[in-house]
């Protein structure tokens, strides 16, 4: 993983984390339904990001060199596993 792409997921992570716990806490203390919905549409969001950011690395990376060594099949293929796992998320 590119070492700028990596410091910024484990930002992320490190914060989803946070938010994570504070999440757990407002159920714990059974906080107003609509604000524990917001934390969690919160993390979500969050989390797609991160997802952003592996698929970026991906694509700079791996696909990349996979192209590069003749495999553009496996390259493909692995696109298009991304394109429908990102399809159902809608």
């Amino acid at each position: 993983m590119k070492a700028e792409i990596k410091k910024k997921v484990l930002r992320r992570l490190s914060l989803i984390n946070g938010q994570l716990g504070g999440l757990i806490k407002m159920v714990g203390t059974e906080r107003y339904c609509v604000d524990i919905i917001t934390q969690s549409s919160a993390i979500k969001e969050a989390l797609s990001g991160v997802e952003d950011l592996v698929l970026e690395n991906h694509l700079m990376t791996h696909v990349t060199h996979q192209i590069k060594s003749g495999k553009s099949k496996r390259a493909t293929m692995e696109i298009l596993k991304i394109y429908k796992l990102a399809q159902k998320k809608k």
